[in-house]
């Protein structure tokens, strides 16, 4: 029979495709290697008539989004080209079930002659028996293979962030990618000091939106204008406008990213596989965090107190700079609800007070009425009063460290632990005798529940020493290194002469307002201080000391 397209001049398209996502070889699939391949078979096959050239250099081949892909599609459509030809199926695509749509159904619909030159695929010759099972076993294979590289680029993925290395195209606001390694980060002069800034800012009492204008009225340019501004490529989906400006939402990223701090979280999002490129935000626990792993910008204590203020209301007042010294912080004592802040003027001068909201709104609670100025006093006497307890506490337990007793004692109440130990063992071990016996009818039930009784009283007085002797080992060992960072917080403002709001939401959690006036004063950390002073109870109890004794007096 004679070939009906022997006089048929086809108008084609060379494609050609390279993506290292899917693990393609670099020399054998490089663009040039494609192009000279498919050029030369096309030497001996005269009916082929070359009117493009389409080249997708970096687009894996999962999906067939891609730019001059479809521009192909287009040509097709609009009657310019009739023939597709690639090096082989791998470079056409690697999605099993969208390159048997385009062959099967898609070509053959719109007149299109497709050849793959290292697969021996020739459409136009027709379709052989072995052709309707190795050419879709072929694609099946390279959607097989896109796939494991997808698993193997993904575990890798995994160690690296697990590792600490950062794998970010760009580095976050404030720092820079090291020269040497692009997986290590160093802090960028410049904007760190931006950082440091708007955190300093947002602690004294400024709103985001108050951040964002002085940025703006500054001069500084936003972390979008700046990346551009170092020579970098970044494009954002959050910009809006032709030059990005500083805004409250982009302050609000900074204040709430723990980067700052050392802390790398990185795996935030994902495709769900490696067909679908849409990323979707995972689950928090599934983020990956690794503290400590680089130069910290900002202090732990204070990103804390930044990130503790954005969930308190700190609205600031049209006329105002800043919050008010107590914005956020003050509350009534008994409802709980905030306390409004006042002013009243009487005889030329002006009286501030603070009274429960409540009571303002729904008279659902008193008053609570006190003075602005008296609130500042009592914080004032108390914050200085708090932080010379945490000078004295202190003092005590650095000579608690230096007491010759301290290494005895701890091996003396290991020994009598261990004793403790064998005993709960001991009384384990008799109470399955014991109703082994019972069922082997040696003891009654009777004085099987009788014996029973004592050997689980005894086990729980040996619990019981256990625990509190291994408290007693904790309450010796445990001050030491790192762990009062914090009480040096509070010594930094030992010599106050007043108060700011820094002083105010570094050092204090939350101030209560009861009726008559009384203050109550939560001060941050408060548990450690309570541990602290229980320590020194729990070493006085072991070993009674009149040095220790006289230096508790002066808590």
């Amino acid at each position: 029979m004679e070939n009906l397209t022997s006089n048929k001049i086809f108008n084609a398209a060379i494609y050609v495709r390279i993506s290292k996502e899917d693990g393609d070889k670099v020399e054998s699939d490089s663009i040039v290697n494609q192009k000279d391949l498919i050029r030369d078979y096309l030497k001996g096959i005269p009916d082929i008539c070359v009117c493009s050239e389409r080249v997708d250099d970096g687009f894996s081949g999962v999906n067939f989004d891609r730019p001059d892909f479809q521009r192909m599609i287009d040509d097709v459509k609009a009657g310019k080209i009739n023939c597709i030809i690639v090096k082989d199926l791998s470079r056409f695509g690697r999605n099993f079930v969208e390159a048997g749509r385009y062959i099967d159904q898609i070509f053959p619909f719109l007149g299109v002659r497709f050849i793959a030159v290292n697969d021996g695929y020739d459409s136009s010759c027709g379709k052989s028996s072995s052709d309707k099972i190795l050419i879709p076993f072929k694609n099946l294979v390279n959607d097989a293979y896109c796939r494991d590289i997808s698993v193997k680029i993904r575990s890798q993925l995994e160690i690296k962030r697990k590792k600490g290395d950062f794998i970010g195209s760009f580095a976050v606001y404030g720092y820079l990618k090291a020269p040497n390694d692009r997986h290590r980060l160093m802090v960028d002069e410049y904007a760190s000091t931006v950082v440091q800034d708007i955190f300093r800012w947002k602690l004294q009492g400024m709103s985001q939106k108050r951040i964002a204008d002085r940025l703006n009225e500054m001069g500084i340019l936003s972390p979008i204008e700046y990346k551009r501004f170092c020579g970098m490529k970044y494009k954002s989906g959050f910009q809006t406008n032709p030059q990005a400006k500083w805004t409250a939402v982009s302050v609000g990223r900074i204040l709430r990213n723990e980067f700052y701090i050392g802390t790398l979280v990185q795996g935030k999002r994902s495709t769900p596989n490696h067909k679908i490129r849409t990323l979707v935000l995972k689950p928090q626990e599934d983020w990956i965090r690794v503290e400590n792993n680089h130069e910290a910008i900002i202090a732990p204590a204070d990103f804390q107190a930044v990130n503790w203020l954005l969930l308190r209301d700190t609205r600031i007042a049209p006329s105002e700079e800043t919050v008010y010294l107590f914005s956020g912080l003050i509350f009534c004592g008994d409802c709980r609800k905030n306390m409004i802040r006042n002013s009243v003027c009487q005889n030329g001068n002006v009286y501030t007070y603070y009274m429960c909201t409540s009571n303002r709104t729904a008279k659902e609670c008193t008053a609570h009425r006190i003075g602005e100025k008296a609130v500042e006093q009592v914080v004032f006497q108390s914050l200085k009063t708090h932080i010379e307890s945490i000078i004295q506490v202190e003092r005590l337990l650095l000579y608690i460290s230096n007491l010759p007793f301290q290494q005895d004692e701890v091996k003396k109440i290991d020994a009598q632990l261990t004793k403790n130990l064998e005993e709960i063992e001991r009384c384990n071990r008799l109470k399955t005798s014991l109703y082994e016996s019972m069922m082997g009818g040696v003891v009654s039930k009777a004085e099987y529940l009788e014996l029973k009784e004592v050997y689980e009283n005894r086990r729980r007085d040996a619990q019981a020493a256990e625990t509190r002797l291994q408290k007693e080992i904790d309450a010796i060992l445990a001050f030491k290194g790192d762990k009062c960072q914090w009480i040096e917080r509070f010594k930094a403002y030992r010599d106050i002469t007043g108060l700011t709001r820094v002083i105010i939401v570094t050092l204090i959690d939350k101030i209560l307002i009861y009726e008559g006036q009384r203050v109550e004063i939560h001060f941050k950390y408060q548990y450690d201080f309570d541990r602290m002073v229980e320590t020194i109870e729990n070493v006085n109890r072991i070993q009674i000391l009149p040095d220790l004794a006289q230096e508790r007096e002066a808590i």
